[in-house]
């Protein structure tokens, strides 16, 4: 077995994995996170393919761009968790 196959099976493996705990999570933001590392396992092939251009757009575009606004989402769009009537709400 050559290296370059050995890697091609762990990013393989690290796609996969992440890919199907994308559809599992139910935290959106730990989904997002694992929306991430499959994007840049993916930018990896397109190094592993002498595509050095399209992995930079890859990272740049899809990580860096569309994963930061599913960030934004998430954030902006997670309800506050409403306080017990036991528990004390601090007053500021």
């Amino acid at each position: 077995m050559t290296y370059e196959l050995i890697a091609f099976a762990l990013f393989a493996f690290v796609t996969l994995g992440s890919a199907v705990g994308v559809v599992l999570m139910q935290d959106p933001w730990h989904s997002a996170l694992l929306l991430g590392v499959s994007l840049t396992s993916v930018a990896v092939y397109y190094v592993m393919l002498a595509a050095e251009f399209v992995a930079m757009m890859q990272i740049l575009v899809y990580v860096g761009g569309v994963l930061i606004l599913i960030t934004f989402a998430v954030m902006l769009t997670q309800a506050e968790k409403e306080a017990e009537p036991d528990e004390e709400v601090p007053r500021a």
